[in-house]
């Protein structure tokens, strides 16, 4: 390592620990706000290995250390935006590092220089993954952190004549959070076509748009999200089907269901039926099971069937995170002001 000109040192030393700050940010990302394990393990895995150097080297890097003299610490990008959200700390942290593996793998080459350049090839290879699961796990946790209240279905049996972007708007604007689309009867040309102007809607109002069941309908019309039954097709298949950024709900009626749906990589639960109703088969499960499931569950749950104003504020009591309605809202005459009331409701008990 004789013969190393200073500048070279100080260029190397700035990478590495642009390197290492950038995957303690995406680390902690992953760590606390996420939870997730496997990723964070990655991360804390490869800033090790990266930052650590051998002591002769150390003390080197050290000695040429000029931060005082860095003419780049005053230095701004003309018209950088620097407010970011979640999504925009991931991806300028995940650059940041890997525009540094790339200079430290070029660098690495230089004669008597103890420093593997594929170390770092291979680092900002595997970066550029992590960088793409940790942003679809981002999106998901902000757009799953809107479900919650409100959750309302415009069910296509239930229209009367009304058009479903008009129900949705009031819905909306009478407080609700989420909106899912359900549609059982008519053609899937249909329920695109209905998907389409529904998400386009949402999208304007910042609310999440889900679609009930069909996976096909989902991904063309660009929808937040999908929500799946029991007998539809496996959680763990569709997940596996479903962008990295979109979210997937499914429905249970037990425990069992619930944690196994949070094992196939479920984002929220929608459980039911609570209460008999007309939309839902099944005998409702009652709500000391529901707040069983709620309990038992590591994500949002959302309740659903039989749900109105008289006994929502019961489902709330519960502990879940919303309520799912279909008649509830849609058989009124006035939907925005049924929406304003049950949202009144809620929001008195989760503020109690």
């Amino acid at each position: 390592m004789n013969n190393i000109p200073t500048e070279l040192l100080r260029i190397i030393d700035a990478n590495i620990n642009r390197t290492g700050e950038g995957l303690r940010v995406l680390e902690e990302v992953s760590r606390l706000l996420l939870n997730d394990a496997p990723i964070t393990q990655q991360l804390k895995d490869m800033r090790h290995q990266l930052v650590t150097t051998g002591r002769d080297l150390q003390i080197q890097l050290l000695s040429s250390r000029d931060a005082a003299g860095d003419v780049g610490s005053v230095m701004d990008v003309t018209g950088e935006d620097k407010s970011r959200d979640m999504s925009g700390i991931v991806i300028a942290n995940a650059r940041r590092v890997q525009e540094s593996l790339r200079v430290l793998e070029e660098l690495a080459r230089t004669p008597n220089l103890s420093l593997d350049s594929e170390s770092f090839r291979r680092a900002r290879f595997a970066l550029y993954t992590i960088e793409k699961n940790l942003l679809g796990r981002v999106a998901r946790t902000e757009k799953v952190n809107k479900i919650t209240g409100l959750y309302a279905v415009i069910d296509t049996e239930w229209l009367k004549g009304r058009k479903p972007v008009d129900l949705a708007l009031q819905a909306i604007e009478g407080g609700a959070s989420t909106i899912q689309l359900r549609c059982k009867t008519g053609s899937t040309r249909d329920f695109l076509l209905i998907a389409v102007e529904l998400k386009a809607v949402c999208t304007a109002k910042g609310v999440p748009f889900i679609v009930n069941d069909n996976l096909g309908v989902a991904l063309a019309s660009g929808a937040d999200g999908l929500h799946i039954g029991q007998e539809d097709l496996p959680a763990a298949a569709v997940r596996k089907l479903l962008p990295i950024d979109i979210l997937l709900g499914v429905s249970a009626r037990t425990e069992a269901e619930a944690l196994k749906a949070v094992v196939d990589g479920a984002d929220y639960l929608g459980v039911g039926a609570v209460f008999t109703t007309a939309t839902k088969d099944s005998a409702a499960i009652g709500l000391d099971a529901l707040g069983a499931i709620k309990k038992a569950a590591a994500i949002p749950v959302i309740a659903i069937g039989g749900i109105n104003k008289g006994n929502i504020g019961s489902v709330m009591d519960t502990g879940v995170d919303g309520a799912a309605v279909i008649s509830a809202v849609l058989g009124a005459d006035a939907v925005k002001q049924a929406a304003l009331e049950l949202v009144k409701i809620i929001g008195e008990k989760k503020h109690e």
